[in-house]
């Protein structure tokens, strides 16, 4: 029993949030006109280093995070909380992660492995005093949320050192991520029905209120709108179809966030929702369509759609 705990301290169960490397490989893989076969060891050995690092930062979470979570009504069970955990082994399952996780990223290059010690730091400076982050408010989401494009960079690592994800793309990626932190926010403050009680569980719930999370969540939102459509059309005009389909996704995942007891504030429970996962596949898909297809006369319309009159 004991061993099962440690290991859900790592919680493997959230490891499906590291498709967000994906994007970033197929990206520049993509841009660079990289074939996969001079980087699929690179991908496995990445992935499994990512894996681990999350593994650690979750570690360091649910530890440290034991005193407020005795404030949540289901996190209150955890064995963080209950009290039946060793602290030191604890630290050194977190210090065995990020070594192993630390020594696989150094296997592929130096710039994966600086930036997998950035996405490790991050867990630091958001659960340990006197950074912890998680406590002030909006910085709380957005040092969160930036886990995402540095996941986003780390799979551009894998196929190349070269070059840097182009700017729209880590700021779209990154404002993304805002905007799913923040709905998730916002259904664990209604969920817990009680401001004092909320603000015992998570300090930042004293700013916080559902107004200005659903408030804070559109502006991510529409942040996230502006950079992602500005890199799809930049690198790739066919994706000017898919800007809609992408508008539906983030409207979708909003009414998901406004349900009871919503799922939005375990995200790894996704898969409950059936018809929004399909939905992720048909998008999947549609943007893999449009990335093999080239259409000349989208861009030559585009292009000579406005016309300039002399003065």
């Amino acid at each position: 029993m004991a061993v099962k705990s440690y290991l859900e301290l790592a919680r493997p169960s959230h490891w499906f949030k590291n498709l967000f490397v994906v994007p970033g490989t197929v990206i520049a893989m993509y841009l660079t006109k990289t074939p996969f076969s001079q980087f699929w060891w690179a991908l496995l050995v990445g992935m499994t280093s990512i894996c681990l690092i999350a593994s650690a930062n979750y570690v360091i979470n649910e530890w440290l995070d034991a005193r407020f979570d005795r404030y949540h009504p289901i996190k209150k069970n955890r064995p963080s909380v209950i009290g039946n955990l060793d602290k030191r082994i604890v630290y050194l399952e977190y210090c065995l992660l990020s070594l192993i996780a630390l020594g696989l990223a150094g296997l592929i290059s130096l710039h994966f492995l600086l930036c997998a010690f950035i996405f490790l730091s991050m867990g630091v400076l958001y659960n340990v005093e006197p950074f912890r982050s998680k406590d002030k408010p909006i910085i709380d989401v957005l040092s969160e949320s930036i886990n995402n494009p540095i996941r986003l960079t780390l799979g551009w690592f894998i196929v190349t050192n070269d070059s840097i994800p182009p700017s729209s793309l880590f700021f779209g990626y990154w404002m993304a991520g805002a905007f799913l932190m923040s709905i998730k926010r916002y259904a664990e403050y209604k969920a817990l029905n009680d401001k004092h009680i909320a603000q015992l569980y998570r300090k930042s719930f004293a700013f916080y209120t559902e107004e200005r999370l659903l408030v804070l969540s559109f502006f991510y939102g529409a942040c996230s709108a502006f950079f992602m459509g500005v890199f799809l059309i930049k690198y790739q005009i066919e994706f000017f179809f898919a800007l809609p389909f992408l508008a539906v996704l983030f409207s979708w995942y909003l009414h998901i966030g406004l349900k009871p007891n919503s799922i939005a504030q375990t995200p790894e429970r996704l898969y409950q929702e059936k018809y929004f996962l399909l939905y992720i596949i048909f998008l999947i898909v549609l943007l893999s369509v449009l990335l093999a297809y080239d259409l000349p006369w989208l861009d030559w319309f585009l292009k000579n759609s406005f016309v300039d009159h002399p003065h």
